[in-house]
């Protein structure tokens, strides 16, 4: 699954240029208040992780929906041959697992 961020362009289409226009819409609109630093990193790049709060006040700031400031790709990524979506789940956890080191027990 593929998530493309597009808050930049979203705001771009209603004339809002920098992360300071948009900190005032989410304030005033909106009863965000945010840091200059944290709009910025929305206004820059992807968010790992995103409060359906924010999000709503970012809609609600730019009047838009959460359709306008996402595009989410859902094909389905391919699996290696002959393992099953399970088998192939605990696959990457093993693999992430090996890179770290666990405690003895």
């Amino acid at each position: 699954m593929q998530i493309s961020w597009k808050l930049r362009i979203a705001a771009a289409q209603r004339e809002v240029w920098t992360g300071s226009q948009l900190r005032r819409l989410l304030a005033e609109r909106a009863g965000l208040e945010m840091s200059s630093a944290s709009v910025s990193a929305l206004f820059t790049r992807q968010p790992s992780q995103l409060k359906l709060t924010t999000l709503a006040a970012l809609c609600t700031a730019l009047q838009c929906t959460p359709n306008d400031l996402f595009d989410l790709d859902t094909t389905p990524v391919e699996q290696p041959a002959g393992l099953s979506p399970v088998k192939a789940a605990a696959a990457g956890q093993a693999q992430t697992a090996r890179g770290r080191s666990m405690p003895p027990l």
